[in-house]
């Protein structure tokens, strides 16, 4: 027993436990479970692997109380909650009494269902140890309600230190600052814990002035107590108040820990400063830090988010060992950079993928206009074993199918959620509003608006976007009068949406109230007004009010003068808006097309190939224009004359006995459209095959009879296609909805609910 003794007490690391072990199994002891209990104990010291420590465990056949106390602990300590939950009711099952040392480790662990522990508490007799008091005060303090937690601590005959500290941080936790401050006031004596659970408090509901008095008040300070303060400051984007305290720190002696450079490092990544990166990474240098995964981590994210990538992957590559946050650092870093081929390739490389890998992935996707992408690698995440997408992950998704504006995939990716039970946040609704207002389907973007339990502006904002698309000015003027009435104050955004819904509606008047109503209009505001006077052939006036602006013009107050020159054919003023365009945008080739239009509105062919020249001198390429539909949760895409898809014989013979009918009810092709100069014959089959006009034809051909057909286009609809596609509508009964790069398009019976007015 002696010999066992000094071994047990001379144990060094995971070696000497193993050695330990053997021991025990080879001396056969009558005392084993005592052994293997001290083992256990070890196993914690040195973290040693959880499955060593079970095997361990496991070598006992009919583990004691003793045994199955140190497992659970060690489990807790590892963040196992699971196991403990797990290992207690095989305990349970073994018939194994717990005793009072028991119930503090599984209530902990047990979470919100730590409830239920308590009835076993309850009924064994052990309600009285101040322990598990504690721990059932602690439960409550943390899952709520809080109001039992405060029964528990008034009923305590005597309180220790923690059950005030428990109480004091769980007013926090709740967001009650009154309770806390007079819990604080009311304990007889206080600790550093005390104090710096108040400095986090305040830190938390953004109250940094008192936070900082708690900090100064303190009578003695631990390294825990500046991080606290210094994560306030970060938290709450004070990142230069975060570094003077930092300097502070350093000045008073205390050694920083691993927390504190952790913090300090995602000060400098908030204020996104190189310099001050450089200065912190060299005061890390002369003081000999030991860069750990994480140090080195939070390191490369820094240097990322101050622009230098090249230094971040220094650091990675430098890294010995690399945890899933080094990987997703690097992803989010050339993800946010536009780097997605670096970013998909880090990805792939993965040894171990986690749900933010993904998220990180999907979202750079879809923020970097490669939405189809973010799409099919959401399919490939939601069929992975074991990976489970989150809010993030569909709010990413949903947003991608809303710039995609596939409706019948966003309607799958809905069913997904509810599938999965996935809890949804404001954030996540008003993704749901723009997805469905996108993909043209304004009543589900109602439904889903008007069932949320709460809104924020964003809420209003994405629904009033949502109705100006598709030229419902009334709807969006009557949802802002609404906005205000439930004391939401409009800002900037809700303004230029209800601006645009009214020019896309013709309603100047409610327009100009809007306008004047704007207390610091901003250059945007005026673009918007700018549209509306043009739209209503107002071109003096819309001209006078981009002389009298209080700022300099930007490109979309041009483009809206230019836009509106293009519809009513005023060369002159056309021609002075896009020379203005040209100097702020000399890349946009879509401001050389729409000068080009108005030019070949008119017949000067030879001022049209001029533009064309000046394109090629300049080394301007026009955009190509296409349009997608969707079928069975494909994108199915088209381009001018196209003749690449399986089904093109099919779509151009549908389209030949459209043309056909159409013609004998009198349509004729409006050739304006057509930029160059050629034989009529050719301008009409050049028109007869744009991109839209293909997508509706493979609509046609894959759809059921009577079906709605929708289709999505990246430039604007053309005259000729407008008008083709009224009659289409008519001819084949079907309701057709188009979103161009403009607004919504819904044909039906041969009207189109713009009334012509776009």
């Amino acid at each position: 027993m002696s010999h066992l003794g000094n071994i047990a007490r001379d144990v060094k690391n995971v070696n000497h436990l193993i050695q330990f072990h053997a021991q025990i199994i080879h001396h056969c002891l009558h005392h084993q479970s005592y052994w293997i209990a001290t083992l256990l104990g070890h196993c914690g010291r040195f973290r040693a692997p959880l499955a060593y420590a079970r095997q361990l465990f496991d070598s006992v056949p009919h583990p004691n109380v003793l045994l199955f106390t140190c497992m659970l602990k060690l489990y807790s300590q590892f963040g196992a909650h699971d196991d403990v939950i797990s290992l207690f009711g095989r305990m349970q099952s073994s018939g194994v009494r717990p005793d009072a040392f028991v119930f503090p480790t599984v209530i902990k662990s047990a979470g919100k269902l730590g409830v239920g522990v308590q009835a076993h508490v309850l009924k064994l007799g052990y309600d009285s140890d101040r322990y598990i008091r504690n721990a059932v005060m602690d439960m409550y303090a943390k899952h709520g309600p809080i109001e039992v937690a405060r029964k528990v601590f008034d009923e305590m005959p005597e309180k220790a230190i923690a059950d005030w500290n428990s109480m004091v941080s769980g007013y926090w936790k709740w967001g009650d600052e009154v309770e806390a401050r007079r819990v604080f006031d009311m304990m007889p004596e206080r600790n550093i814990i005390s104090w710096t659970a108040m400095v986090s408090g305040y830190s938390k509901c953004s109250d940094l002035d008192n936070a900082r008095r708690f900090f100064e008040e303190m009578p003695i300070r631990s390294v825990v107590s500046w991080n606290a303060m210094l994560s306030g400051y970060v938290q709450n984007g004070l990142a230069e108040e975060g570094l003077r305290l930092f300097e502070e720190m350093m000045d008073a002696g205390v050694q920083p820990d691993e927390t504190t450079w952790v913090t300090v490092i995602s000060s400098c990544s908030a204020h996104g400063d190189l310099r001050l990166a450089e200065s912190l990474v060299g005061s890390l240098d002369r003081r000999a830090i030991e860069m750990n995964c994480f140090v080195r981590t939070a390191l490369l994210d820094m240097y990322a988010k101050c622009g230098s990538l090249e230094t971040a992957r220094k650091i990675f590559d430098e890294m010995t060992v690399r945890n899933p946050v080094s990987w997703n650092a690097m992803i989010s870093a050339y993800a946010r950079n536009g780097d997605l081929m670096l970013a998909r390739e880090f990805f792939d490389k993965m040894p171990e993928k986690n749900v933010i890998s993904w998220n990180s992935m999907i979202a750079g996707y879809a923020q970097n206009g490669q939405s189809a992408t973010a799409v099919e690698l959401f399919k490939e995440m939601s069929t992975t074993k074991n990976m489970k997408p989150d809010e993030v992950t569909v709010v990413s998704v949903v947003s991608a199918c809303g710039h995609l504006g596939t409706l019948e995939l966003g309607r799958w990716v809905v069913d997904f959620i509810a599938r999965n039970k996935i809890q949804l946040s404001i954030s996540g609704y008003n993704s749901l509003i723009f997805m469905y207002s996108r993909c043209g389907s304004m009543e589900e973007a109602k439904r889903v608006f008007h069932d949320m339990p709460s809104r924020d502006i964003v809420s209003y904002n994405s629904l009033i976007a949502g109705f100006a698309a598709h030229g419902h000015g009334f709807e969006a003027f009557d949802l802002m009068s609404k906005m205000q009435e439930e004391g939401i104050k409009p800002d900037r955004i809700t303004f230029i949406g209800v601006l645009t819904a009214c020019s896309h509606a013709g309603l100047s008047e409610e327009g100009h109230w809007i306008f004047e109503s704007i207390e610091h209009p901003e250059v945007d505001h005026y673009a918007c007004m700018v549209d509306l006077l043009g739209r209503a052939g107002e071109l003096d006036e819309a001209k006078r009010l981009v002389d009298k602006m209080p700022m300099k013009p930007h490109a979309g107050v041009y483009g809206a003068l230019l836009n509106a020159c293009r519809i009513h054919r005023c060369v002159e003023l056309g021609e002075l808006a896009a020379g203005q365009l040209f100097e702020l945008e000399p890349e946009n080739s879509g401001n050389y097309i729409l000068l080009s239009n108005i030019y070949a509105s008119v017949g000067r062919w030879e001022d049209v190939e001029g533009v064309r020249k000046a394109m090629r001198e300049k080394g301007v390429k026009k955009t190509t224009g296409y349009s997608w539909v969707e079928f069975n949760k494909k994108i199915h895409r088209f381009i001018a004359g196209d003749q690449s898809h399986e089904r093109t014989e099919e779509i151009y013979g549908v389209l030949a006995e459209l043309g056909k009918r159409m013609r004998e009810l009198g349509y004729m092709a409006d050739k304006s459209c057509v930029l160059r100069d050629v034989e009529e014959e050719e301008k009409e089959e050049m028109v007869g095959t744009h991109s839209e006009k293909l997508a509706i034809g493979f609509g046609l051909v894959v759809s059921e009879v009577g079906a709605v057909i929708r289709v999505v286009k990246n430039l604007r609809v053309c005259g000729d296609c407008h008008l083709a596609i009224k009659m289409i509508s008519k001819l084949v009964g079907r309701e057709i909805v188009v979103r161009d790069n403009n607004r919504f398009h819904r044909f039906k019976d041969g009207e189109c609910s713009c009334k012509d007015y776009w």
